[in-house]
């Protein structure tokens, strides 16, 4: 069993944002030289989420709208009090979830028809860590 480790580092343009991290998780898998086990794709922030679904823009779109519903942004938040404004963020990240796990097979990742990995920001425009945790042979 063998084991490797690296990070994406990510500053998003906007406050809130979805990106998706699907080619970069592989580049990382590749430079591993494991061909089947598993890979760990960890967002390593409170307000930030790592997921798995359709690359469709409406659906991207629509998930912000769907979270602002749930935890609106004009919330008063306990949170806020101690001088934050991202209340919100941390409840969007409780939903949206903290990590993905794919299965590797023969070097590449084994997903459903149009799954994609995706890095969800929802307290950006500042650097950030995802890790990228792979075990196999």
């Amino acid at each position: 069993m063998k084991t490797y480790t690296d990070y994406i580092y990510i500053t998003s343009e906007k406050k809130i944002e979805i990106l998706n991290i699907t080619s970069k998780v592989d580049e990382i898998i590749q430079k591993s030289l494991i061909k089947n086990g598993l890979v760990l794709v960890n967002a390593m922030h409170v307000t930030a989420s790592v997921f798995i679904n359709d690359a469709e823009k409406g659906l991207l779109k629509d998930f912000e709208r769907w979270l602002e519903k749930l935890a609106s942004k004009d919330t008063e938040y306990e949170h806020n009090k101690s001088g934050e404004t991202n209340g919100f963020a941390h409840h969007w990240r409780m939903v949206m979830g903290r990590e993905a796990v794919v299965a590797l097979k023969e070097g590449n990742m084994e997903f459903g028809p149009w799954e994609q990995i995706f890095y969800g920001e929802f307290d950006g425009q500042r650097r950030k860590r995802v890790l990228i945790h792979i075990i196999g042979e």
